[in-house]
């Protein structure tokens, strides 16, 4: 129960920063058509046209306020916490001895029970995470599929204590997601604005006729 309440406070502490990153990435996803048309601009592989492929981007980045490195700063602030966590474990000898439901803290699940909640709401909060996003492409896909595999196969080896540690924060994660960054949501108003664009133009043409 400490773990658990330990995690939420720690997911507590980071939410600014998460909600950071949560209005970055949907920044970056709305400038995917812009960085799509600034790729096939300079498709030339040569080192001039790459050089100002990515001045062009990251002009492009600065104009829209976005920080293209801001998704990796909560998973760098949560290495250390994990770290300090599984030394915890190691060198405490409640935690490494100790109890909870059907584990023991220090030994990984024997029924594999918490790799596949681990997995399962890894899997939830990356699929809610993508829903929102305009494009799908392979590396979306991959990530939604393959961070679960790999959380799934990390937890079969660790004590529980640290997969009780990453099953409270993705579900926690999920939570967060439906919450702040609900897809469902992104994507009306995603229609809406282009419905309104839609309209907008449709309007001009009839003034335009009418003249």
């Amino acid at each position: 129960m400490g773990i658990i309440l330990f995690t939420i406070i720690v997911r507590i502490v980071i939410l600014p920063l998460m909600i950071y990153q949560t209005r970055s990435m949907k920044k970056t996803q709305e400038l995917q058509p812009k960085l799509k048309a600034l790729q096939k601009k300079y498709s030339s592989k040569d080192t001039e046209t790459m050089s100002k492929l990515r001045e062009e981007q990251q002009k492009l980045y600065s104009e829209a306020g976005v920080n293209p490195v801001a998704g990796c700063l909560p998973l760098l602030v949560q290495l250390p916490i994990l770290w300090a966590l599984y030394q915890a474990i190691w060198r405490t000898n409640v935690l490494k001895t100790g109890q909870f439901l059907w584990l023991k803290l220090g030994v990984k699940d024997p029924y594999f029970v918490l790799p596949i909640l681990a997995a399962l709401f890894t899997f939830i909060s990356t699929w809610l995470s993508m829903k929102s996003q305009p494009e799908k492409n392979g590396m979306t896909n991959m990530m939604m599929f393959g961070m679960p595999i790999i959380i799934f196969f990390m937890a079969l080896n660790i004590p529980s204590a640290i997969s009780i540690y990453w099953v409270t924060t993705n579900v926690f994660q999920a939570l967060q997601t439906l919450v702040i960054q609900n897809p469902w949501k992104i994507q009306r108003e995603r229609e809406e604005k282009v419905r309104a664009e839609k309209n907008r133009k449709r309007t001009i043409e009839k003034a335009i006729k009418k003249s």
